[in-house]
């Protein structure tokens, strides 16, 4: 038995001096450099296949999310009527702005305003002109009036009744007595001629006392660019204009509605 236990020490011994000349690195005398080796793995990472380095990097890409583009709207073109969606308004209208070139030497670059009594005196327009037609005979001809004498007229009415007016025009204003025709010699006939809202002679009108025979819509215009209310019925819109045109001629005189 100690034969065999000897025989078999020896053996065992012999395999581990076998082993040790066959792999000299496990004997723990180069442990430093796979120390060193570990660390180099680790601060440069192997290089990867090219193939599986284009899959990684189309799979990166693809799980981006996308933008969207919108084209643009094309914003559809407005139809075209034969007259146009937006007629002119007739008359000359009001859109084109609140100066206008001056219808007559007593009328300003305003819409429906004339100049003061002292603007034109100083500057010498002491009778105002205008043109009428014969209802009769349907003669045209032109009238004048004396400026101071007129507006004196006009004046010295309004003084005197504005009291009983009640914001009215009188029937005096409302159903105007006519000039006479210088042709035929008809009494009340000669009406005076009223082209296009913005052409209205309205000073002359005024000193006519014709003012009456304007339309309600021309009376409207001039209540509209004169700061006036333009609501009501004709009587009321009749007299805020005869006030109206007085207080332009005569700023501080009597004539506030």
């Amino acid at each position: 038995m100690r034969m065999n236990s000897d025989s078999e020490f020896n053996r065992k011994r012999k395999n581990n001096q076998l082993a040790s000349r066959r792999f000299p690195d496990l004997d723990g005398e180069n442990e430093p450099d796979h120390h060193h080796l570990a660390l180099s793995l680790s601060i440069c990472p192997a290089p990867q296949d090219p193939r599986q380095s284009e899959l990684l990097s189309a799979k990166s890409l693809s799980s981006q999310p996308r933008k969207l583009v919108v084209p643009p709207r094309r914003r559809r073109a407005a139809p075209r009527g034969r007259g146009g969606r937006h007629p002119p308004p007739p008359d000359g209208g009001g859109d084109g702005g609140e100066c206008i070139p001056a219808p007559f030497p007593w009328a300003t670059t305003r819409r429906a305003t004339v100049q003061s009594m002292g603007h034109l005196l100083a500057n010498r327009i002491e009778s105002i002109a205008g043109v009428v037609q014969c209802r009769r005979c349907e003669r045209v001809f032109e009238i004048e009036y004396d400026l101071r004498q007129k507006f004196l007229e006009v004046g010295a009415f309004i003084v005197e009744n504005k009291g009983i007016m009640h914001d009215r025009a009188p029937e005096e204003w409302t159903s105007p007595v006519l000039p006479r025709c210088g042709s035929c010699g008809q009494e009340n006939a000669a009406r005076p001629v009223i082209v296009g809202r913005d052409g209205i002679n309205w000073l002359f009108l005024l000193l006519g006392q014709m003012l009456g025979c304007c339309t309600l819509e021309q009376l409207k215009y001039f209540c509209e660019h004169t700061g006036n209310h333009r609501t009501g019925a004709k009587d009321r819109l009749l007299y805020y204009t005869y006030l109206g045109l007085c207080k332009q001629l005569d700023p501080t005189g009597p004539f506030d509605p």
